[in-house]
């Protein structure tokens, strides 16, 4: 096991999303990996792909895994739907994961969160509060992700 791994759904890697993403997993503990699904690219549908690969040992391996995604047509993104595709039935069975999802409007990142939390524990995950957050709020990523940690680590 690798202890804290970061998914950001974003297709643009560097993203606010990833941004909160990543403070999440340093408020939870420190994140030990960050994986940014849009820098795959192609190789998300490449078989074989070594970067691909990776990332998806690298989800396989966490402890716990938090899951971040803007908000994309009323759900994530396609590109984490991808990545979270190549894994197979109870991949995620023992693992915590943490659905993060950012939106212009908080019903509209509720909606997709509880889409997210659904789609992770199909994985088998055990799956903790989600935190939606809108996106006027992201400039105060770091204190959101510690007052999440502080009522939902450990």
């Amino acid at each position: 096991m690798s202890g804290i791994v970061v998914v950001s759904g974003n297709p643009r890697a560097g993203s606010r999303t990833s941004t909160l993403a990543a403070a999440v997993g340093s408020a939870l503990g420190g994140a030990s990996t960050v994986i940014e699904v849009g820098a795959l690219g192609t190789g998300l549908l490449t078989p074989d792909d070594p970067a691909t690969a990776a990332a998806v040992t690298a989800v396989r391996e966490a402890d716990v895994l938090v899951v971040a995604t803007p908000t994309y047509k009323g759900s994530y993104t396609g590109v984490l739907k991808v990545l979270l595709d190549q894994l197979p039935a109870n991949a995620l069975a023992g693992k915590r994961a943490v659905p993060v999802v950012t939106a212009g409007v908080a019903p509209q990142a509720a909606a997709a969160a509880a889409l997210l939390a659904q789609l992770l524990g199909e994985l088998g995950a055990d799956v903790a509060p989600a935190l939606p957050v809108v996106e006027a709020d992201l400039p105060e990523s770091a204190a959101i992700a510690e007052k999440y940690a502080a009522a939902h680590g450990g």
